[in-house]
């Protein structure tokens, strides 16, 4: 399922952006106190790292994504998800506009 709103949160109004605008995202407080970034990719082939472990919602558009170490380029399209490990990387590549919800942890 696809997660179309998010009740009860503290938003930064200050966007974060990345790669000269290619990816946008704000970053969420739940009430539980954990942190979400929502945002969107922008058509592009981008390689992002992680310090935390991360699983990437695919809200809307689609994607190709490769997890450090694999070979694959994988397809993630609405109601689809991927996990990445902490400390480790993913490359995405997104031919229309991927807009994500980020959970850390």
């Amino acid at each position: 399922m696809t997660t179309s709103s998010i009740d009860n949160v503290s938003i930064a109004t200050q966007a974060n952006i990345y790669f000269d605008g290619k990816c946008v995202s704000h970053g969420i407080t739940l009430a539980d106190g954990s942190k979400i970034t929502v945002g969107v990719v922008l058509p592009a082939t981008l390689k992002f790292n992680t310090g935390a472990p991360e699983t990437m919602e695919c809200v809307a558009g689609s994607c190709e994504y490769k997890l450090a170490g694999s070979p694959a380029w994988v397809n993630s399209i609405a109601g689809d998800q991927f996990s990445v490990p902490g400390n480790s990387s993913f490359e995405i590549r997104v031919a229309e506009s991927y807009h994500y919800i980020c959970h850390f942890g």
